[in-house]
């Protein structure tokens, strides 16, 4: 596949995306709480990284190592999270440390540029998921600790 073909195709997928989250927005009027959002964390780098996982990661915003984006959770986000989960780590991020983020690291862009954490990554790093010790996949609330320790 040609690279013009590439861009295209993630061209595609990204006003798909973009169109999906703006048909949620009618639904967060009519009742759902505004603070449905998740923080996303690139801790893994880009080498020797499948094609379709580093496209993924672009559309999401997580260009780098250490890169964190916060997006809406409705589905077509978490399928695209769900894709790389062997690569980053997300969860439920509050308001708090949503204005705490945007005041430190704001810099009028989507994503946002964090240092390693302090105190490393845990006790099995970026080889085993949270669940057993290592710091990859979902985190629940946890990740505004993570955050936290990265600013």
């Amino acid at each position: 596949m040609s690279v013009a073909k590439q861009a295209k195709q993630v061209q595609i997928v990204a006003q798909v995306v973009a169109h999906q989250a703006q048909n949620t927005e009618p639904e967060k009027a009519a009742g759902k709480d505004k603070k449905d959002k998740i923080a996303v964390i690139r801790l893994r780098g880009n080498v020797t990284i499948k094609t379709e996982f580093e496209h993924t990661m672009q559309m999401l915003g997580l260009y780098k190592r250490n890169f964190c984006v916060v997006i809406p959770k409705n589905a077509a986000y978490l399928g695209m999270v769900e894709k790389v989960k062997d690569h980053v780590t997300w969860g439920e991020i509050d308001a708090a440390m949503l204005k705490e983020l945007q005041d430190k690291r704001g810099q009028g862009k989507r994503f946002f540029r964090l240092n390693s954490p302090q105190g490393g990554l845990g006790r099995r790093g970026i080889k085993a998921p949270f669940s057993k010790a290592g710091s990859l996949g979902y985190r629940g609330n946890k990740i505004n600790d993570l955050i936290r320790r990265m600013l």
